[in-house]
């Protein structure tokens, strides 16, 4: 259990790089991904920057949380990370993304996220 415990961190740490790295160099394509499309060139240039700098410190600190400081303090950090893949559903959903996408991606993520979490747990 702990390999796959280690395993679904890592991976979903690196996609939250990967995600960081397509807001920021792919803003067009990761907005559209995201649920709500939107013009890089325009006013929303800088929420997709934003969007791209959070999601890969997100990574970042998961990693470091991983090989730093445990398994424990990695569970931790899944669990509260959590609320970020709930908000972007509820984002999507306000703001005329399609429930697919809201649900599909976002809420499946969270989910995905708290299994991390709870196989980190049992670590």
């Amino acid at each position: 259990m702990a390999v796959t415990a280690y395993t679904l961190a890592v991976l979903l740490d690196l996609f939250c790089l990967f995600l960081g790295y397509r807001f920021l160099f792919r803003p067009g394509p990761a907005a559209a991904g995201y649920g709500v499309p939107a013009d890089p060139g325009g006013d929303a240039g800088a929420y997709l920057s934003v969007k791209g700098v959070r999601d890969g410190a997100s990574g970042v600190v998961g990693l470091a949380l991983l090989a730093f400081a445990g398994a424990h303090a990695e569970a931790w950090f899944m669990l509260c990370v959590a609320l970020v893949p709930l908000g972007d559903m509820l984002i999507v959903l306000r703001h005329g993304g399609t429930r697919a996408v809201a649900f599909g991606i976002h809420l499946a993520t969270a989910i995905v996220v708290l299994i991390s979490a709870a196989l980190l747990f049992l670590v």
